[in-house]
């Protein structure tokens, strides 16, 4: 499954915007995966903190691989050793488990967050162990797919906002008025963003000070 947008959404930023009217235009439809399981956005989230995506992906193969019916019973039964045996570290199998547990005792609400607002949503989730509030804003858009979701603390978002407008520094001012340009589909115009950061047009640079880049 992929991020869902269309033609409401891209009509809506290129009414916005020029510069970005052309690069969605260049650019084209894009697909980014999703996964609508909350609990599993949830761990694939803290077990792909700061190492590569490809070692995110050898140790979920592994993880999933052993516990394919990932729940919270199944991986409090697996327990933090045998989470850790799949290449994640004893701290992250800990934040594992601990959200498990609290899901089984009922203090956290799994199904509720689906109600919340983007803010009390974030909130909840950065307030668990192991999530903060960058990953959190990732699992409201890439899981529970939230149409407005244009995170400050992405380095990806920064760096296309400065190639695309040509900024030396993405200020949170600065960030705010963007924000507020493309919200109420601030998670599309994300994609976008995120293209440009990954190179996806050529002939854009990054007018950040070199000593200054992430």
């Amino acid at each position: 499954m992929y991020f869902t947008y269309g033609q409401k959404e891209i009509s809506y930023l290129k009414g916005k915007c020029k510069k970005l009217a052309s690069i969605i235009d260049r650019v084209g439809y894009i697909q980014r995966p999703t996964d609508k399981d909350l609990f599993s956005s949830v761990i694939h989230h803290i077990v792909g903190q700061q190492i590569s995506a490809k070692a995110q992906a050898a140790v979920w193969k592994k993880l999933t691989d052993d516990l394919p019916k990932l729940s919270p019973q199944e991986v409090l039964k697996a327990g933090e050793t045998k989470l850790q045996s799949f290449g994640m570290t004893f701290k992250k199998a800990g934040y594992i488990t601990a959200f498990a547990q609290k899901i089984q005792n009922g203090k956290f609400d799994l199904n509720g967050i689906w109600n919340k607002t983007d803010e009390e949503a974030v909130k909840e989730l950065s307030a668990l162990a192991g999530i903060g509030v960058w990953t959190a804003e990732m699992i409201l858009l890439f899981c529970m797919e939230r149409p407005n979701i244009l995170s400050y603390q992405d380095l990806g978002i920064q760096r296309g906002l400065r190639m695309l407008y040509h900024h030396r520094k993405i200020t949170k001012p600065l960030f705010e008025k963007y924000r507020k340009r493309f919200s109420p589909y601030c998670s599309t115009a994300s994609l976008y963003f995120w293209a440009v950061a990954g190179g996806a047009v050529s002939g854009m640079k990054d007018y950040a000070p070199a000593n200054t880049r992430k």
